[in-house]
């Protein structure tokens, strides 16, 4: 960054920032709001599937299951690290919120948060078998992989950096959705699998969040954001569409 150019115009312009010194506020808010919703997600979604190991149907797809839990753990732990260099309170965070706690599976409450942590929507609602597990994890694994990509260009490097590093190994949860899911279709759960479908797809795709225009802009020139909500849901409908086309099933009307 020359003399002459501020940071805001700096960070409109593609810039980077490596450390916390001399960060704006307004820009460490929506970084620790980013962070914040990622490190919740992962814990109340390790949560989730910590309840579940035990219902799987062999000893392959419970380790599957366990490693889920334990890589998700870890990707938040990687993120909330970051966050402590923002003086976040890493020993208290990971206790407190109630990551266990859910909803009511039929209660709605569409895009927004619970009162108790940044969570996405999604993973407010309770899991209730093998079958349900796979297919949540299916599609928002899918629905994962956009987030990432699009997290892994903030202006933040070392937070798109731990989000690069992420990246993989979240994808491989989504291949270990595909081979339980290709494995319960083969056993005759294609009915109780769309079943799933119809559940999970709605919450999943209101995880992306809606599009405010003059936020995303603003996000934008802080180089936080790069693609709209709306076209990230879309490359997901794409996606997660082809996979379910596969194994027989398809999104809800």
């Amino acid at each position: 960054m020359t003399d002459a150019m501020t940071l805001d115009s700096y960070l409109a312009a593609g810039g980077v920032l490596t450390n916390p010194t001399n960060v704006p506020p307004r820009y460490r808010a929506e970084l620790m709001k980013l962070m914040a919703t990622f490190v919740d997600s992962e814990l109340a979604g390790a949560a989730g599937f910590a309840d579940i190991i035990n219902q799987g149907p062999g000893i392959k797809e419970r380790i599957a299951a366990a490693k889920i839990v334990l890589e998700k753990t870890d990707h938040a732990d990687r993120v909330l690290k970051i966050m402590g260099e923002f003086g976040a309170d890493t020993e208290r965070y990971a206790t407190h919120h109630p990551w266990t706690s859910r909803l009511d599976r039929n209660d709605d409450m569409g895009a927004t948060r619970s009162a108790h942590d940044m969570r996405l929507a999604v993973f407010n609602y309770p899991i209730s078998d093998w079958t349900d597990a796979v297919i949540m994890n299916l599609l928002m694994s899918r629905a994962v992989a956009e987030q990432l990509a699009e997290f892994s260009t903030v202006s933040y490097q070392p937070l798109a950096e731990a989000f690069r590093q992420i990246a993989p190994t979240e994808a491989h949860h989504g291949d270990l959705a595909l081979e339980g899911a290709v494995k319960l279709a083969e056993n005759g759960q294609t009915e109780q699998m769309q079943r799933a479908v119809d559940y999970w797809w709605p919450r999943v795709a209101v995880s992306f969040g809606g599009d405010d225009p003059r936020r995303f802009e603003f996000l934008r020139s802080l180089g936080l954001r790069h693609n709209s909500n709306n076209a990230l849901q879309k490359r997901w409908a794409q996606a997660a569409g082809a996979v379910l086309n596969g194994l027989g099933l398809k999104p809800p009307a």
